[in-house]
């Protein structure tokens, strides 16, 4: 017993790791959902590639693409992996059902033998009706006539028995059966997938060799891009700056007119209470000498000055001058309570590029850096608002193409890179709504979108937003 309660004690402690990790594991439903999104996944990344492979030469567009097509298609052979320890366990619970209906019917068979077996001695009508009138007494007599009903109702149940576990042992056949040509045919989808993705690799490799020949080029081509979002990054502080300014003005205009109105009103209530105190003097004079002229009547007391109104000491937020408004402040609100949930710009398509410095893998050279999450899509696809919001700003940067400012409350979104916008200034927006088309990229391979987020004048981490695919 001593040495037992250790285990004891062992298997306790790992029990809520075990459970934890059962609970963890997904359902069938969700592998086959989610199998269903990575296989559309895996068709924008094909699309995509086969649009970047129409140039002329080889592109980091191109090396993103095909990276992206093996990042996919290595997840979709983790969830058919998974999806074969489903069958599995499938299988090997059909085969202990099976055996349990083969023990159990053995078991029926035995009996029924017996039971056909002693019908077969006792099969003379005689005999049978000699047992119930050999019987001492009347109720003896009742009692073994209903035995021998209960006995044929028994051997009837034990036949039906059989046939309904011969009925249950062929489903539980079949069912194993297609059990195993389902996990054959899984393991070939896997064993397929596996060796397109060989291949996916290595014609990245042969991508990567051909790119590492013209390292120069794509490092000036990176040096150029700089300046372009240099330049998309000095415009847009600049609206922003100028939108804050402008708020703040007229929020001072606001409190200056509100102080001024104030002092009106409280010159105006003080005039009115001079003038009362003059009248009461004027008054009681006129009354003291009409009625007594040497005794002289006190003049009424003024009426009492009014107090200043001094606002309550409330805890309330410090708005943001781009939160003036309530309605600024509750789409200010709920934008923030959408981090990490936020929509794609795109219908279809992928990312190309993330927030911040970004390494290349393949290329140690080779560093990219974002101000804002890039996304790929087809070419002349459609970009959609990511948020309920105002258009504030639509401009265009040579080399950049157009960008559309968006506010909500003190955030902004800008969309870098739109070949046409479809919204003006002042326009509200609408989740999902089009507010243009996206401009290609560097070798005219496929639509590409820059999608920043603001809070204020402070740039933000855009990963962090986007709700992932």
């Amino acid at each position: 017993m001593k040495k037992f309660i250790p285990v004891l004690l062992l298997a306790l402690a790992l029990m809520p790791a075990v459970l934890q990790a059962q609970s963890n594991q997904p359902t069938r439903e969700e592998l086959e959902r989610r199998k269903r999104e990575l296989q559309k996944e895996m068709d924008d990344a094909q699309k995509l590639l086969s649009e970047t492979k129409k140039t002329s030469k080889e592109s980091l567009a191109q090396l993103r693409a095909l990276r992206n097509k093996i990042d996919v298609r290595t997840r979709l052979i983790r969830n058919i992996n998974e999806e074969i320890n489903f069958i599995n366990g499938d299988i090997n619970a059909a085969l202990r059902d099976v055996k349990t209906l083969e023990k159990d019917l053995d078991t029926l068979k035995q009996q029924y033998a017996q039971l056909i077996v002693a019908a077969y001695k006792n099969r003379s009508s005689y005999a049978m009706l000699n047992f119930v009138f050999s019987a001492d007494s009347f109720n003896e007599a009742i009692k073994r006539y209903q035995y021998l009903k209960q006995y044929r109702d028994f051997r009837r149940r034990q036949a039906d028995n059989i046939l309904v576990t011969q009925e249950q042992l062929k489903t539980k056949v079949k069912n194993l059966e297609d059990q195993r040509v389902k996990r054959s045919s899984t393991l070939k989808t896997e064993e397929e997938q596996r060796l397109t993705l060989e291949k996916d690799r290595k014609e990245k490799d042969e991508v990567v060799s051909k790119l590492k020949g013209r390292e120069k080029e794509l490092l000036e081509d990176i040096n150029e891009r700089k300046k372009a979002q240099k330049k998309v990054q000095d415009a847009i502080r600049l609206v922003i700056r100028k939108e804050i300014e402008d708020a703040r003005r007229k929020a001072e205009a606001e409190e200056l007119a509100r102080k001024k109105a104030a002092d009106a009103e409280r010159k105006r209530r003080e005039d009115e209470r001079k003038r009362a105190i003059a009248a009461a003097n004027e008054a009681a004079k006129a009354n003291a000498a009409n009625n007594n002229p040497t005794v002289a009547t006190p003049p009424p007391p003024p009426p009492p000055a009014e107090k200043p109104v001094v606002a309550e000491n409330k805890p309330s937020r410090v708005l943001n001058v781009l939160e003036a408004s309530p309605e600024a402040a509750a789409l200010s609100d709920n934008f923030a309570a959408n981090r990490g949930k936020l929509p794609w710009p795109v219908e279809s398509g992928l990312i190309i590029g993330y927030f911040g410095k970004q390494k290349n893998a393949d290329m140690e050279r080779i560093t990219e850096e974002n101000d804002g999450m890039i996304f790929g899509t087809r070419k002349g696809g459609t970009v959609k608002a990511v948020f309920d919001g105002e258009v504030r700003k639509v401009f265009s940067i040579p080399g950049a193409g157009f960008v559309v400012m968006i506010l909500h409350g003190q955030y902004y979104t800008n969309y870098v890179g739109l070949q046409t916008p479809a919204v003006k200034m002042g326009q509200k927006v609408r989740t999902g709504q089009s507010i243009g088309t996206a401009r290609n990229n560097e070798d005219d391979s496929m639509g590409v979108i820059e999608v920043q987020v603001f809070k204020g004048g402070a740039l933000q981490n855009a990963n962090q937003w986007f709700k992932p695919r």
